[in-house]
């Protein structure tokens, strides 16, 4: 039986708003075999506080795992795991990153309520996205 290394990372990652009405953005990635699992939220931290964001947040606000399939032709599989709110964000979002990093994904979105009813929501989500994708390509580069 062949030995498989163990290898788990955790990284949080400090991400400043692209827009001047949108928050900043804490994303903790633990990066395990063949899979990530992500939380993302805002954040008042400050750069170097940003470890500290995860805790001061709600794990399972918005919660899915979506896991790649074997046949590009068909669509993720995926399964919300918990909402609190009416918000299926991570659901499809984990979905669209498994198509792009072919990795299972658990993904965590921990937004304030409030920004939904402001009309902030859905750019919001599509910073979040962003900010998720950039953090993954980084950790996907090979290191050198």
């Amino acid at each position: 039986m062949a030995i498989v290394p163990s290898y788990i990372a955790v990284e949080t990652r400090f991400v400043p708003p692209s827009d001047p009405t949108l928050p900043p953005l804490a994303i903790q990635v633990t990066q395990l075999l063949e899979s990530y699992m992500l939380w993302v939220g805002t954040t008042e931290d400050a750069v170097e506080e940003v470890r500290n964001a995860p805790f001061k947040g709600h794990l399972a606000r918005d919660w899915a795992c979506a896991m790649p399939v074997g046949n590009t032709n068909v669509p993720p599989v995926a399964t919300s795991l918990n909402r609190s709110s009416s918000s299926d964000a991570a659901l499809s979002m984990s979905q669209r990153l498994v198509r792009r990093f072919k990795k299972q994904i658990f993904l965590s979105i921990d937004l304030p309520p409030g920004f939904d009813s402001m009309g902030q929501g859905q750019k919001l989500v599509l910073a979040v996205e962003k900010a998720v994708v950039e953090t993954l390509k980084e950790l996907e580069r090979p290191q050198a």
